[in-house]
């Protein structure tokens, strides 16, 4: 019985931790980017660098930004 309920577990635990990695921003001119992993703050430059979804490493300043959150 215990291993019928240990595999279901473990299967929406491994989906939910690929997914908690992405993050959204919400920039303040309204537009939107997903990206991959949590965002680093470089703070000597007040830049916001991440991954975009194609792979591409991208900054944009820290200002410009409304709001961060996970997925």
């Amino acid at each position: 019985m215990k291993k019928l309920l240990l595999f279901p577990l473990i299967a929406v635990a491994t989906l939910l931790s690929g997914c908690a990695n992405d993050h959204i921003i919400h920039m303040r001119d309204g537009s939107t980017k997903v990206v991959e992993g949590k965002p680093e703050i470089d703070k000597a430059t007040g830049m916001v660098i991440y991954t975009d979804e194609s792979g591409r490493q991208q900054a944009v300043n820290q200002a410009d930004i409304k709001e961060m959150s996970s997925l």
